[in-house]
């Protein structure tokens, strides 16, 4: 073994630490979860007068926050043709639109706080894997313009090499809308953002439970306890026993990433030309992109069983493997670092945000969460405050596993990668 079993970002930031004493008796909001969501939420609730706690079982930005490929992109997991079918055009048009300004979203926030995090609108792109997935490009970028007011550039197969240094696929599209960011400094970024605001954020600080006290709750932590008028969670694909009806509905999937040794930028060029956020056209798809120090972070997934140190390594071996394959260019080029995360997908792979039992919630990015986890943490955020409620997803049905065969723990997730992978050769 080569690489190092660790995350690349993590070695280019020093974190925020949380208060490493007991919490406070009362807070107007105590929100569960130190990434974006959690944080962001923060941020903004202090901002608006509110004495908020967060609590954070490991540390500031340790779950997906801090171990994803930083690709802050535009749209959501399923494509808009899907959400106008299953929700209507007007409630697929205001989704799509918060997608948008999530993005312009971080972008002022990185302005405002002054986050040193690499943020740039360097734009996506989408390469297809076969004619036919190319084919709909077309279909695809015609309705975003005449539906969204949104352009999207189609790339022949002839043009290719303007984009990627890659022979294997059919043509590309590209949004330029989208962005890259080194999440591990945003996410830091975020938790100094929230501190300075005056939130306090607390470590180590597990919640062991929630109880309903009068018109409030009270929750128990490996740090004490604490009574609040408004709970939060936001723990996303780290979403334990403390909801059972969040239990239910989130699926936690894990996601792999490596990074190489740094490689010569006009070899980086090559590659990558315009810095693109780079994904591919399939299911069990692929997502890369060059960082700001010339590696190529390669990711996807490998498997889909969260991380540990045996699904890290054998997903290394893959990604290692796929990478050569789509760039024969770096067959010499050593991997030095691979880790994983943890995404929150949901049966039905939306976001959701809203409230059960009393208790708030917002997760459910599937892979999308730089933006959206930051924007739906500010949104909810506003409407702990008293503000106008303006949730995009508001509304729309949260289901469970169908039969109700699902309680947390994803024992299913062998069958969908097989469903997955037969779908991409058959599609």
């Amino acid at each position: 073994m080569n690489y190092t079993e660790r995350n690349f970002w993590l070695d280019t930031v020093e974190m925020p630490r949380g208060s490493d004493v007991p919490v406070p008796e009362r807070a107007d909001v105590a929100v569960i979860g130190a990434g974006f969501t959690g944080l962001s939420a923060a941020r903004t609730l202090a901002k608006l007068g509110a004495r908020v706690v967060v609590l954070e079982a490991e540390t500031v930005g340790w779950g997906a926050s801090s171990r994803n490929g930083g690709m802050v992109l535009t749209g959501m997991k399923l494509s808009n043709e899907v959400l106008q079918k299953r929700y209507g055009f007007e409630a697929t048009k205001r989704m799509y639109d918060a997608s948008l300004a999530s993005i312009d979203y971080v972008e002022q926030v990185v302005k405002e706080d002054q986050i040193e995090c690499d943020f740039s609108r360097c734009g996506h792109l989408e390469v297809a894997n076969k004619q036919s997935h190319f084919d709909a490009y077309a279909r695809v970028a015609e309705m975003t313009a005449r539906d969204f007011g949104h352009t999207l550039h189609i790339i022949p197969k002839s043009a290719l090499k303007s984009e990627i240094g890659a022979e294997m696929y059919f043509g590309g599209m590209v949004d330029e809308d989208s962005a890259g960011v080194n999440p591990a400094r945003y996410v830091a970024g975020l938790g100094l953002a929230a501190l300075k605001a005056g939130a306090c954020v607390f470590e180590r600080a597990r919640v062991q439970s929630i109880d309903r006290v009068g018109s409030g709750f009270r929750l128990t932590t490996s740090k004490g306890t604490i009574e609040a008028k408004d709970v939060l969670i936001a723990t996303s694909g780290y979403t334990g026993k403390l909801s059972r009806p969040l239990l239910k509905r989130v699926i936690p999937i894990g996601s792999f990433i490596i990074a190489t040794e740094k490689i010569d930028a006009a070899l980086a060029n090559e590659l990558i030309p315009h810095n693109r956020m780079v994904y591919d056209s399939l299911n069990f798809l692929h997502y890369w992109r060059r960082t700001p120090d010339d590696r190529i972070l390669f990711g996807g997934r490998a498997a889909f069983f969260p991380e540990t140190s045996n699904t890290i390594r054998k997903s290394e071996e893959i990604l290692q493997r796929d990478l050569v394959a789509i760039h024969p260019q770096l067959k010499n080029t050593k991997v030095e670092y691979a880790w994983g995360g943890t995404l929150d997908f949901t049966f039905d792979v939306m976001p959701h945000a809203g409230e059960f039992d009393g208790v708030h919630y917002a997760l459910g990015y599937a892979g999308h969460g730089v933006a959206m986890a930051t924007y739906l943490g500010m949104l909810m955020a506003e409407k702990l405050a008293g503000k106008a409620d303006r949730n995009p997803f508001a509304g729309i049905p949260f289901p469970g596993a169908p039969l109700g065969l699902y309680n947390g723990q994803p024992w299913f997730l062998p069958f969908a990668a097989a469903y997955y992978k037969v779908l991409d050769f058959i599609s």
